[in-house]
């Protein structure tokens, strides 16, 4: 029987730059592959085809997509096995105070026949030159579109009743935790849902939600309080012990856009723009905090000023779209001129000695 499939981010192109959540994933894991080399095509096809191997084999697996081009993978985790193996490469951090004992880091470029590569480099320090530059603007675009976001919900956060937020946010902590505190300590995990990429906004809400017998779907404008909200029942979880999926904003990763409490079976999320869901089965609930908590007719006294705000805040988000697909652009060109320096053996052999080590972890489960 096929295990399932969990697809999230592990790292974000943000307005505060890229921003890697991979140390909360792969901490605790007691084998990891650590992939390092400048093709990322490379290293994404050994994370794909491990992925492949060990998909009809009963075993859970929790695929990392890559922001910079959601078709390719930045890292595989089978956590029954205490398995991991991740592209370590910057901008991603793999922080050493987490590193096991029986961690390792593979260079893929050490079998790289690097003559190959000798009268390319110009073109490779210039394309990198590029590379950098363009995820830079994008950075940039983001960081000016947050700035703009916050105009945005200033509207919002002036119209508000506090009191009656405060309200909503005690009735969904009753209906959430029904059950006594656990007494054991809770595991954290920090990902991301969605992120900003070369095609515009990716999520993965449909498959991170699957299974899940309540979902609470967070409606309301920028500024309303969906990600306090969310903070609170964070609070709340912690205290009472039970483990936690923490899912932060890919635009603005001091936000949050979703919670879950698998073994409560739910998940509430912000489901606006651009992750809008909604309730398409039994279990499906809408909590509208425009609705419940703001002034009625705020849209409408400031339509105009939103219709200017929201404008701004487009033209930023489609600046950074466009310099990030301007980024993949230089990265494809950079991947044409690694494949003729890749060693295919060599990769298939390595697949080879790594799919032995999770038999051997397998075996001993």
């Amino acid at each position: 029987m096929d295990g399932q499939i969990l697809r999230y981010f592990a790292g974000g192109n943000t307005a505060k730059g890229f921003y890697s959540l991979f140390d909360s994933n792969i901490k605790g894991l007691e084998r990891v592959f650590i992939l390092s080399g400048k093709s990322k095509a490379e290293k994404s096809q050994m994370i794909s085809e491990l992925a492949d191997e060990w998909t009809g084999k009963g075993f859970s697996l929790e695929v990392l997509h890559s922001a910079d081009n959601t078709a390719d993978l930045d890292g595989l985790i089978i956590r029954e096995l205490g398995f991991g193996i991740v592209d370590g490469d910057a901008p991603r951090e793999i922080s050493k105070e987490y590193m096991g004992s029986h961690w390792e880091t593979i260079d893929l470029e050490t079998a790289w026949p690097t003559a190959k590569l000798e009268d390319q480099l110009p073109k490779i320090k210039f394309l990198q030159e590029k590379l950098s530059e363009a995820k830079s603007q994008a950075y940039h675009s983001y960081a000016a579109g947050l700035r703009v976001h916050d105009e945005w919900e200033h509207i919002y956060i002036e119209r508000m009743d506090f009191n009656k937020a405060n309200e909503v946010t005690r009735k969904l902590l009753e209906k959430l935790f029904t059950h006594k505190k656990e007494s054991k300590d809770c595991t954290v995990v920090h990902r991301f849902l969605g992120a900003a990429t070369p095609v515009g906004p990716v999520d993965f809400v449909d498959n991170i939600t699957t299974g899940l017998t309540k979902r609470f779907f967070l409606k309301g404008r920028a500024g309303t309080g969906k990600s306090t909200l969310l903070k609170k029942i964070v609070a709340e979880g912690e205290s009472r012990g039970f483990d936690l999926e923490i899912y932060h904003c890919g635009f603005d990763p001091g936000s949050l856009d979703m919670v879950i409490v698998r073994e409560l079976g739910w998940a509430v999320f912000d489901s606006t723009l651009p992750h809008e869901y909604f309730p398409n089965k039994n279990g499906d609930e809408i909590i509208d905090m425009y609705e419940l908590t703001v002034s009625p007719g705020t849209d409408e006294m400031f339509a105009n000023e939103i219709a200017e705000i929201e404008s701004r805040y487009r033209e930023k988000m489609s600046d950074g779209k466009r310099y990030l697909a301007e980024a993949k652009q230089i990265q494809d060109q950079l991947e044409f001129i690694y494949k003729d320096a890749c060693e295919k053996t060599f990769l298939k052999e390595l697949i080879e000695e790594i799919n032995v080590e999770i038999q051997l972890l397998a075996l001993n489960h």
